[in-house]
C-alpha cells in the first residue's frame, strides 16, 4: 500500500488486518468471534467481517466502537436482527475498552449484486476485514478511487438529511444526542472526502486525514469539516454542533455532491 492507500497496480488496498488489532482489543475480537458463531449458524451466516478502527489498528480504549458487517445467506430477518442486537449489548458490557458496538447484517445476494458492486461491494471488499467465513472480496472486482465510486458509496447525502433532522428532534438525552452526532460526523467527513477522492487519486478512511485533503480544494469549508471529524471521534450533545453538521455544512455538501458526482440511484 503506498502512501494513498493504493495497491501498486493503482487499485484501492484493503486497508484492515487482524494482525493490526492492538493488544487491548484482541480479547474484544476472540470474544465476538466466539459470539456469532454461536449465536449464527451455518444456514444462516455466510460471513463476518471487521471494520472501522479496531481492523485499522488506530482503536483508543475508551474511546472506539467495534464494528461489525454479517454477510448473512437470505435477507435478514427481525430474528436475525433481534439476535445481533443481543451479542451488541453483551459485547458493549463486557468490555469497558469499547465505546458501544455495531452490527449491519446485508443478505450475500445485496452484496454481490450489480446494483451494490460499487456501495456494499466495495464496502466488503476495501474497508471489512476477514473474521469468519469465506471472504466475499475474491467474487468482487478491484476498486479504483474514480467519480462512480464516489456517486455510489455516497451519492445519497441529500436523502439522508431529512432522517437526521427528524432523529435530532427526537432525541431525548444527552446519550442519545451524542450517539447520532458520531454517525452524523462520520458520515459528513467521509462524504467530504469521497467529494474530493477522484481529484485526490486515492483513498483513506482516517478522519482528521480525510477532513485535511477535503480543505485543499474547499478551504473555506475546512474548520467546519474539521469540527466534523471530531464530533465522529469524540460525539457532542451541542444543538449548534447538530445545527452545522446537518442544516449548514451537510445542506451544502449534499448540494455540492450531486453537481460534481451525480445523485446515487434509490435502492429498492
Amino acid at each position: 500500500m503506498d502512501e494513498r492507500g493504493l495497491n501498486r497496480d493503482g487499485t484501492i488496498a484493503r486497508e484492515g488486518a487482524l494482525d493490526r488489532v492492538r493488544a487491548a482489543f484482541v480479547p474484544v475480537v476472540d470474544a465476538a468471534r466466539a459470539r456469532i458463531t454461536e449465536t449464527f449458524d451455518g444456514t444462516r451466516l455466510h460471513s463476518a467481517y471487521l471494520y472501522g478502527s479496531i481492523p485499522r489498528g488506530t482503536a483508543t480504549p475508551g474511546v472506539s466502537d467495534l464494528d461489525l458487517q454479517l454477510a448473512l445467506y437470505g435477507e435478514p430477518t427481525e430474528g436475525d436482527r433481534a439476535d445481533a442486537r443481543a451479542i451488541e449489548v453483551v459485547l458493549d458490557g463486557a468490555f469497558p475498552q469499547l465505546d458501544g458496538v455495531g452490527i449491519l447484517l446485508t443478505s450475500t445476494r445485496s452484496l454481490l449484486s450489480d446494483v451494490d458492486r460499487h456501495d456494499g461491494g466495495f464496502f466488503i471488499a476495501c474497508l471489512c476485514t476477514p473474521l469468519l467465513g469465506p471472504d466475499l472480496a475474491e467474487q468482487l472486482p478491484r476498486y479504483r478511487p474514480t467519480a462512480l465510486l464516489a456517486r455510489e458509496t455516497n451519492g445519497d447525502l441529500a436523502r439522508v438529511l431529512p432522517r437526521w433532522r427528524a432523529k435530532a428532534a427526537e432525541a431525548t438525552t444527552d446519550a442519545d444526542r451524542r450517539s447520532l452526532s458520531r454517525l452524523v460526523g462520520r458520515r459528513i467527513v467521509r462524504t467530504g472526502f469521497t467529494l474530493i477522492m477522484p481529484r485526490w487519486g486515492g483513498w483513506t478512511s482516517d478522519l482528521d486525514q480525510s477532513a485535511e485533503l477535503f480543505g485543499r480544494y474547499y478551504r473555506e469549508r475546512v474548520d467546519q469539516m474539521r469540527v466534523a471529524a471530531s464530533t465522529g471521534r469524540v460525539p457532542s450533545s451541542d444543538p449548534a454542533v447538530f445545527e452545522m453538521l446537518i442544516n449548514d455544512l451537510g445542506s451544502w455538501l449534499a448540494a455540492e455532491y450531486t453537481a460534481v458526482h451525480g445523485e446515487k440511484a434509490p435502492r429498492p
